[in-house]
């Protein structure tokens, strides 16, 4: 069953994590789908995408299909309000997922079923770990080195049981 993803896009171009190398020049749909297509934020190729932007298109943007995204334009309303609108006309809820920073849209998200995730969550979905969240390595020890850690834990042990 494929996913649909409503997303917030200035939220996603507006976060720190956004890198914007390369992609500056871009319009911003072109710019956040180009990060998705990159990283494979959205899995299957099957799962489609809406980028919800607040006002109107910019010089040089446009609405409707764009490389087989969604790409709203909330017009006179906020892209918050858009977003819910989406959700709340969707009949497959469950297979929704809102990808916003925003709280009350978090919190309608979950009302009608939906999943939510926060912007950076999404934009790090298909990240490495960070190399200070890797656990340590166990270290290892020689024979020898554990038989004589061994012998002198016996002697601390023994000579203090009697």
């Amino acid at each position: 069953m494929s996913l649909l993803f409503v997303i917030d896009g200035y939220n996603i171009l507006n976060h720190p994590r956004f890198d914007r190398r390369g992609r500056s020049a871009q319009p911003p749909p072109l710019a956040i789908h180009s990060l998705i297509r990159e990283k494979k934020l959205t899995g299957s190729p099957k799962n489609r995408v809406i980028l919800v932007f607040d006002g109107y298109p910019l010089q040089g943007a446009q609405a409707g299909g764009y490389f087989g995204m969604l790409v709203v334009y909330s017009r006179k309303s906020s892209a918050d309000e858009r977003i819910k609108q989406l959700v709340e006309e969707s009949a497959g809820r469950k297979n929704i997922v809102v990808v916003s920073d925003d709280k009350e849209i978090k919190f309608m998200a979950r009302q009608l079923g939906a999943r939510h995730m926060g912007a950076e969550e999404f934009i790090a979905k298909n990240d490495q770990a960070p190399l200070e969240r890797e656990l340590p390595a166990k270290p290892e020890l020689s024979y020898s080195a554990a038989h004589k850690i061994t012998e002198e834990l016996r002697k601390l042990w023994l000579t203090n049981s009697h």
